[in-house]
């Protein structure tokens, strides 16, 4: 009988190593890869546009959402919440990596981007707009970020172009980890 409850013990625990492996990878893979976005912002000195930092909500549900799933399988957590947070980790990366591809688009030159930073530049002094005098030296001292203009390649890569590959890495990470746990 102790022999029986011990099979068991070790082939529940086999069956969640997946799932602790992918939780930790990707939550591992999130934080680092939101460490470089700050590192090139705060120490390189670029400086997100919008579709950059929309970017950057995926991993800011990744990490700690892979954390908690690794700490659930170690804890015991039923299967059905595993293989839920699993799922949504799956999810999310593939979103974002959609989200890195249209921004990559956007870069390339292959379809418009959002107008608020890829539109036409208005002069506001030409539109009878400019006779606001100190709201229009205000808005001429804010620097829009162009989402269609590229600060940093490496490889041929814009930062947006390598989400997309490492956002497609995390959702193979955590899908592998979801098919290991369900069976």
């Amino acid at each position: 009988m102790t022999a029986d409850i011990t099979l068991k013990s070790s082939a529940t625990a086999a069956s969640l190593r997946p799932t602790q492996m992918a939780g930790l990878t990707v939550a591992s893979i999130a934080a680092a890869t939101l460490a470089g976005a700050w590192y090139f912002q705060l120490v390189q000195g670029l400086v997100p546009c919008p579709l950059c930092l929309e970017q950057r909500y995926a991993y800011y549900l990744l990490f700690p959402l892979g954390f908690l799933i690794a700490l659930a399988a170690n804890w015991g957590a039923p299967r059905a919440v595993l293989l839920a947070g699993l799922a949504i980790l799956t999810l999310a990366a593939l979103g974002n990596a959609g989200l890195g591809a249209y921004h990559a688009g956007v870069e390339w030159g292959f379809w418009a981007g959002p107008t608020e930073c890829s539109g036409p530049i208005v002069d506001l002094g030409k539109t009878g707009l400019g006779k606001a005098g100190g709201l229009l030296a205000q808005l001429d001292s804010v620097k829009v970020v162009r989402c269609d203009e590229v600060q940093w390649r490496f490889l041929g890569l814009s930062l947006a172009g390598y989400n997309v590959l490492i956002s497609l890495l995390m959702a193979a990470i955590a899908g592998w980890g979801l098919r290991r746990t369900s069976h």
